[in-house]
């Protein structure tokens, strides 16, 4: 048996010798250094991928696993091309095997900005972050460096946007919470969705990184950079700005994130994504209700990731994307009954499964 192999057993009990994936992501690495490597776990996220650091004496790297039955790497490789051509800083892909689902990427470091954001700096960064945003906007087609072959992304409609929704109501309310639901309930999901589905495909639509937020920007010698970019679409000119600012993970006060959202739409006009026609109270909606798409979204998500992929940390994020919910549906007329429902109907019975949990 490779000392290699040996050698990494101690160093991981997440891995273990009989992890055929890891053993063959080993021997596919070690094609391209001179000498053994190593390398260590240092995450997985929200899908199937797994990522290992490789060191050497003269540079670090980082290893892509990504089981290509379930997430293919081509999307990554050839969006880090496009990504990379409209000025943005992301990760080179170095090497790579489709088949097998292995990459060898640049590595861009461990700092996330999530890591670093304090009340007193967060408002800069973000504005740095919302800098970007025309560039991503840019990208609407991705290039095969291998065919030369040029395809538009996919379009983020009204299939995309109800798919998503779907979630929510089979994996939070369904699966976790187990509520069955009256027709007057299902018909309230359902207006109230409705509504959500035409403010998306009305707006002006532009490149979506379609998970921009602050666990996937890093910081690397004080720049930003952009990772896990692999599903971006061609969506809604709101979509990145209200994945930022109304961030799944952290809340900000609501007049740094008015002001902020007021810098995206006067960016958005600078550069002509949206009309000149359009106000920033439209604007304002658009992105209200964008936000709360994204947030019913991962709040199903979230409960996803627990019961089919065995990652429960991420029920811990559910109570703040229900608030987002509740806090914004509110604040119009149409929507107010949905925020009713939650407080009344989901909200309490989020709390009572996880008072179960505390208690066994």
């Amino acid at each position: 048996m490779p000392a290699i192999i040996k050698q990494f057993f101690f160093k991981s009990h997440e891995m273990t010798l009989s992890d055929p994936r890891f053993i063959s992501l080993n021997l596919w690495l070690n094609r391209y250094f001179s000498s053994d490597v190593i390398p260590v776990l240092i995450s997985g996220d929200a899908s199937f991928r797994r990522y290992f650091r490789i060191t050497t004496a003269d540079a670090s790297y980082i290893a892509a696993d990504s089981p290509p039955q379930l997430v293919p790497i081509t999307p990554f490789i050839v969006l880090s091309n496009s990504y990379a051509s409209a000025g943005l800083t992301v990760p080179k892909v170095i090497a790579s095997d489709v088949e097998q689902g292995f990459m060898l990427l640049s590595d861009l470091g461990d700092t996330q900005l999530l890591s670093v954001l304090t009340p007193l700096n967060v408002g800069d960064y973000y504005r740095r972050a919302l800098a970007l945003l025309p560039n991503i906007a840019a990208v609407v087609s991705s290039t095969n460096p291998d065919t030369g072959m040029s395809q538009a992304l996919p379009l983020y409609d009204e299939d995309f946007v109800r798919r998503e929704l779907g979630i929510f109501t089979e994996w939070l309310l369904g699966r976790h919470l187990q509520l069955e639901l009256s027709g007057s309930e299902q018909d309230l999901l359902s207006q109230s969705f409705d509504i959500l589905v035409d403010s998306a495909l009305s707006q002006p639509k532009v490149g979506m990184h379609r998970d921009f937020h602050s666990r996937n920007l890093m910081l690397q010698n004080d720049q930003l950079c952009v990772i896990d970019f692999q599903d971006a679409v061609i969506g809604p000119v709101t979509y990145d700005a209200v994945s930022l600012l109304r961030d799944c993970y952290v809340r900000w006060p609501q007049a740094m994130v008015a002001d902020l959202m007021a810098q995206h739409y006067r960016q958005a006009l600078e550069h002509e994504f949206i009309p000149q026609d359009i106000s920033l109270e439209q604007y304002q909606r658009w992105f209200d209700l964008m936000g709360l798409q994204r947030h019913i979204k991962a709040a199903g998500i979230f409960a996803r990731l627990h019961y089919r992929d065995n990652k429960p940390a991420y029920m811990a994020d559910i109570p703040l994307t229900l608030a987002y919910i509740v806090d914004i549906a509110q604040a119009y007329t149409e929507l107010a009954p949905l925020a009713t429902w939650l407080q009344a109907r989901v909200l309490p019975a989020f709390t009572a499964t996880r008072d179960e949990g505390d208690n066994r």
